[in-house]
């Protein structure tokens, strides 16, 4: 069981040692949160693909314009904060938005802050890179993710989808200016 106590949690930018189980945690959370919404054959290849080895989170760990903030209890990760340039679709962004990629922390470990410490640290980092506004996109069902958003100043701006094998889900896009 996870102690109560945010000094035995560190923070800080995952270095090369950390890549492999950053994924594994990363995989693990996805899995947690969304694995009983999908069949199991295109759910472990989207697995694979996302988190495995040459996937995409692979690369954007490789990527210099993808800052990482990663929450470590003893030495393993148990959340991170993924800021990238804006990738997602975005009605009508302003020039040099940023993205809220992912933020995920494992289910353990939900409502200890750590999650709080990584949004933190985003608005933060996009603020003193003069980002003008950050997006993210968020799952239509997912109310935790949508209410923790709705406290740090997001609002719903438009709509996307997330395919997963042939499920096609209804995703929102959410904004905060900065």
């Amino acid at each position: 069981m996870p102690q109560n106590s945010d000094h035995a949690i560190t923070y800080a930018p995952p270095g090369a040692s950390d890549h492999e189980a950053l994924r594994a945690m990363a995989r693990a959370s996805f899995a947690a949160t969304f694995g009983h919404l999908y069949d199991a054959a295109p759910f472990a290849a989207f697995l694979d693909r996302a988190y495995g080895p040459g996937g995409d989170m692979q690369r954007d760990l490789a990527d210099p314009a993808v800052r990482w903030l990663v929450g470590f209890h003893r030495p393993e990760p148990i959340g991170y904060a993924k800021l990238t340039p804006l990738r997602a679709p975005a009605p009508a962004p302003s020039p040099g938005a940023v993205e809220l990629q992912q933020i995920y922390v494992l289910q353990d470990w939900h409502g200890r802050g750590v999650a709080a410490r990584l949004m933190e640290w985003a608005l933060r980092t996009a603020a003193a890179e003069q980002a003008p506004e950050i997006h993210l996109t968020v799952f239509d069902h997912n109310e935790r993710a949508k209410r923790f958003y709705r406290r740090y100043g997001f609002a719903e701006v438009g709509r996307c989808t997330f395919t997963l094998g042939d499920r096609v889900d209804d995703d929102r896009t959410w904004r905060r200016a900065l």
